[in-house]
């Protein structure tokens, strides 16, 4: 029997707890926190910080006392707020970093009030070595299908259809917010923190079918500046491959649609090509820009592709995916949501790969 009480539970129940608080700083749940936990912090970033600062300048006893009336102040402003309607069947779980006095706090008041609140034994400490612990492991049980192509074949889209068509599907480059290439940023939205991607990339593996294929992205080591773990990067090297094929006027319009922010900021766009300049010479450089300048959008993507994304595309192809060239291939027809949607349903129906 666990010597634990009553109102601590260890991270193998986390799944019976949905709803979730986390009562550290914004900044460190802006960080990473555990999937679905809702921010209700007993400290701010500013009191933690001046709580800290007493701690070091005057004693423990010093910083003990203020914090906790700062604690019990914030405890009171959710009560009145936040919690004010919940149920009497309510039963959060709730963490701080190591499962101490900060979670500790909430969940004695919550459950004095009449709550059923527990407390997560480690804290964000014992959450974080179990995705550590699980990244480890999951990447291995599931049967991989990369779907592979040239930039602007339309990867993406055709994994948001393989879904909508019931197929399971792990889209690395959703959980990055990034397309996964120079140009990728995503024009609102940031990247997540590496913790706070591998956090999303452990819920998600977890909740996949090991008896079922897992339909998945050709990617790099690295998404933007997500680092992708590298025995999921293994596995799918090793995995079939499905070779999406389309026309080079369906990528320059799926391109021209996907990418439609830098027509409307070219420097931003000739602030990332300037990266290119070592790789591909001035000349090269200088002439995209005079495409740009002109707004020949078309002859500029064209350009890019045939110079820079192809060749590099296929390279690391060959060298990585060695699967690729025996690849079952699929065409477009065009690349309106309906055309993805017919491919799809052609490969979950052929169980292609």
């Amino acid at each position: 029997m666990s010597g634990r009480p009553s109102s601590v539970v260890g991270i193998e129940r986390l799944a019976e707890f949905p709803e979730r608080i986390d009562v550290r700083s914004p900044a460190e749940y802006a960080l990473d926190h555990v999937p679905g936990a809702a921010s209700h912090p007993v400290l701010d970033d500013a009191e933690r910080a001046r709580v800290g600062t007493l701690h070091k300048q005057d004693s423990a006893f010093a910083a003990r006392k203020a914090g906790a009336a700062l604690v019990a102040k914030n405890i009171a402003a959710m009560l009145e707020s936040a919690f004010a309607s919940r149920p009497r069947e309510w039963q959060p779980l709730v963490y701080c970093w190591r499962g101490g006095k900060r979670s500790g706090a909430l969940t004695h008041v919550l459950n004095e009030i009449g709550w059923k609140a527990v407390q997560l034994e480690g804290g964000y400490k014992a959450y974080r070595r179990h995705v550590i612990d699980e990244l480890a492991r999951l990447p291995q049980a599931y049967s991989y299908r990369v779907i592979c192509g040239v930039t602007g074949s339309g990867k993406s889209r055709l994994l948001q259809a393989l879904a909508a068509a019931g197929a399971q599907v792990l889209d690395l480059e959703a959980l990055a917010r990034h397309r996964g290439s120079l140009l990728g940023d995503l024009p609102d939205a940031s990247q997540p923190s590496q913790k706070g991607f591998e956090s999303a990339l452990c819920a998600e593996l977890a909740a996949l079918d090991p008896t079922r294929p897992v339909y998945i992205e050709s990617e790099s080591k690295k998404v933007g500046e997500i680092r992708v773990p590298q025995n999921l990067i293994e596995a799918m090297w090793q995995s079939p491959c499905v070779r999406v094929e389309s026309t080079l006027a369906q990528r320059l319009a799926l391109l021209r649609a996907e990418y439609a922010h830098f027509i409307a900021d070219p420097e931003a766009l000739h602030g990332k090509l300037a990266h290119l300049t070592p790789l591909r010479g001035a000349a090269a450089t200088a002439r995209w820009r005079a495409l740009t300048a002109a707004g020949e959008w078309d002859a500029l993507v064209e350009d890019l592709l045939v110079e820079h994304y192809d060749p590099v595309y296929l390279r690391s192809i060959k060298a990585n995916y060695p699967r690729f060239e025996s690849a079952a291939a699929v065409a477009l027809d065009g690349i309106a949501p309906a055309d993805f949607a017919a491919v799809a349903a052609r490969i979950v129906a052929a169980g292609a790969g």
